[in-house]
């Protein structure tokens, strides 16, 4: 093969990666309709533009122009999203990942199944590399060390930091009663509150897991990056976690190989 043939399959491959890319971030949100809509546009304009309806040809000209100058505005959410997640996975993606020891693992499992029991609600959000800085802002500071007690008792009912989410980073409980942006997905179970849309909100946005406690029913969910799994158990919780955050593992692995 010549390399012209490498190269052009080369543009090819790169161009096909940047489609399926995109395609994947706006999967389930209202970007997909508004893509439907402007293939449809485009179509009709060639239509147009071939049977020389001059003054239809116009028209669709001067709209494609306002649509064109409108669409950084309309996909500023899914934009935003998606020069994060390149920030994230490519190379400006930060070594640096927040671990801490078994022990506030434990605390935080233990108080998620004794909220679970009780049907306490209650959101908590762990970072990892990317930080949390501007959502911490919008909430109570706390700077407590993590522990089972604190986290029920932020939780309850009667508290007045009860609403919104609790923000762990860097192994410390930064701030309560956090503002989170909710998820904009068309195809979130319309039956989960807000609570829910919140957590899925939070890891589209940054690299951050989101805990969750149903109100209605007890049941314990995970979001990791826009993804919900629902009805864990402890040994699930354990293992997420654990995998996440405990640096013991980390320790032991490197003994291991070194």
């Amino acid at each position: 093969m010549s390399w012209i043939a490498v190269t052009s399959l080369l543009d090819i491959f790169i161009i096909a990666f940047i489609i399926y890319y995109l395609l994947n971030i706006i999967s389930g949100t209202r970007a997909v309709q508004l893509i439907k809509g402007l293939i449809l546009i485009f179509a009709f304009a060639l239509m147009a533009q071939l049977l020389e309806l001059n003054t239809v040809n116009w028209f669709l000209d001067s709209f494609l122009t306002i649509i064109l100058v409108a669409l950084p505005i309309v996909f500023q959410p899914e934009l935003r999203r998606a020069l994060e997640q390149i920030g994230r996975g490519g190379f400006l993606k930060e070594q640096f990942w927040q671990k801490w020891g078994p022990k506030e693992i434990n605390d935080i499992v233990l108080a998620l199944l004794e909220m679970s029991n009780k049907k306490t609600g209650a959101l908590i959000v762990l970072s990892r590399r990317v930080g949390l800085q501007n959502f911490i802002e919008t909430g109570i500071e706390i700077d407590a060390n993590i522990s089972k007690e604190l986290l029920i008792s932020i939780f309850q009912h009667s508290a007045p930091l009860h609403d919104g989410a609790v923000i762990i980073e860097n192994g410390v409980i930064q701030a309560a009663s956090c503002f989170l942006n909710l998820s904009t997905r068309s195809d979130i179970n319309p039956r989960l509150g807000t609570r829910h849309r919140a957590a899925i909100g939070i890891t589209e946005e940054s690299d951050a897991l989101a805990l969750v406690v149903s109100e209605e029913t007890g049941v314990i969910s995970i979001a990791d990056d826009g993804k919900l799994s629902r009805n864990l158990d402890e040994a699930e919780l354990r293992e997420t976690l654990a995998d996440s955050f405990d640096n013991t593992k980390e320790k032991s692995f490197m003994r291991r190989h070194i």
